[in-house]
């Protein structure tokens, strides 16, 4: 009898065809809550359990599964939705699915960042509302990029793939580590600059978001940090929802502490504050970062590969630290 690999919703190719071969592929074809998760991990026994962002591998989760799962391997890079200990305590392994999406995602920060500078939205709704009544030149006046300051906060893969782009739009770098001990690679060296994150607030045009969400990051933008930033700077997460105050930030927005955000995640995802949905200088995109067909197989792929080690019982390709 094959061993049982549990999605809770279907991956794109070529994760069918390729673990297929080894495993029986169940798909809930939903994120359930987690008494309903808990059932089906009970019912099924997966030796491999392979979420979403979006589900609650709460402690539960993950003991109702023992004894026969082997680990878990999530369809993402972050992974802050998995009770670590519980995997840590039994000897379970996690991995995760980097690098395959970095590239789609600092697309979307900059996508996020000429947005906000140059009103893209708030030009597109006038035209489509037939309310344009001709140039002047006060007009939907933006942000200018080129000779401005990028304040990057968390410079891992990501936040120096946005860091390699800003330079073609003329920005120079600034650049909070994403841990103690990070280096700036080579060919950013001499456009990049490290900072606290109280300088970065108060130096950068952009502020961009790139670190991981943990006890210390949740909230890293708050009231304080806002009101510290330019009255023409623009903030942008395309990281995690909960590195931001969102009420703060929809107080910033609508006082006008800073010229304005786009922002692709939220803490109360899959809603976006009130108050944000209704900032006119607020751009707000539904968690599509890696929203790309290629991205997306990529991450499949690296997921396949993951599954594939963890049935085998040997070191998946991308393991993640559980300490």
């Amino acid at each position: 009898m094959l061993p049982r690999v549990l999605c809770t919703l279907p991956l794109p190719e070529p994760f069918a065809s390729r673990v297929a071969l080894h495993a029986e592929i169940v798909n809930l074809g939903a994120i359930l809550p987690e008494e309903e998760l808990v059932a089906a991990v009970r019912e099924y026994r997966p030796a491999v359990l392979v979420p979403q962002l979006r589900d609650a591998v709460t402690a539960r989760v993950l003991e109702a599964a023992l004894p026969e799962l082997k680990g878990v391997a999530i369809y993402a890079v972050g992974y802050n939705n998995i009770d670590r200990t519980v995997l840590r305590s039994h000897g379970l392994v996690l991995a995760n699915t980097p690098d395959v999406l970095t590239a789609a995602t600092a697309d979307c920060a900059l996508a996020l960042i000429l947005a906000v500078a140059r009103r893209v939205v708030e030009g597109d709704r006038i035209m489509r509302e037939d309310s344009f009544t001709g140039w002047t030149p006060d007009y939907l006046l933006g942000v200018e990029l080129d000779g401005a300051v990028l304040g990057i906060v968390g410079f891992g893969r990501i936040g120096q793939a946005v860091a390699r782009r800003a330079r073609a739009f003329g920005m120079s770098i600034l650049y909070v580590p994403h841990h103690q001990g990070a280096e700036c690679p080579p060919d950013l060296q001499d456009c990049s600059r490290e900072v606290s994150l109280a300088e970065c607030c108060r130096e950068a045009d952009v502020v961009s978001l790139h670190a991981p969400l943990t006890s210390e990051t949740r909230h890293l933008i708050d009231a304080g940090a806002l009101r510290s930033m330019k009255r023409t700077a623009i903030l942008v997460n395309t990281s995690r929802g909960p590195l931001v105050d969102e009420d703060a930030l929809a107080t910033a927005l609508e006082e006008g502490w800073i010229f304005g955000a786009g922002l692709d995640v939220y803490e109360d995802e899959p809603h976006a504050h009130p108050r944000l949905r209704t900032a006119p200088n607020a751009v707000l995109l539904p968690h599509v970062g890696s929203a790309t067909g290629a991205t997306r197989a990529r991450m499949a792929d690296v997921c396949a590969d993951n599954v594939l080690a963890l049935l085998a019982g040997t070191p998946p390709p991308h393991p993640v630290a559980l300490d």
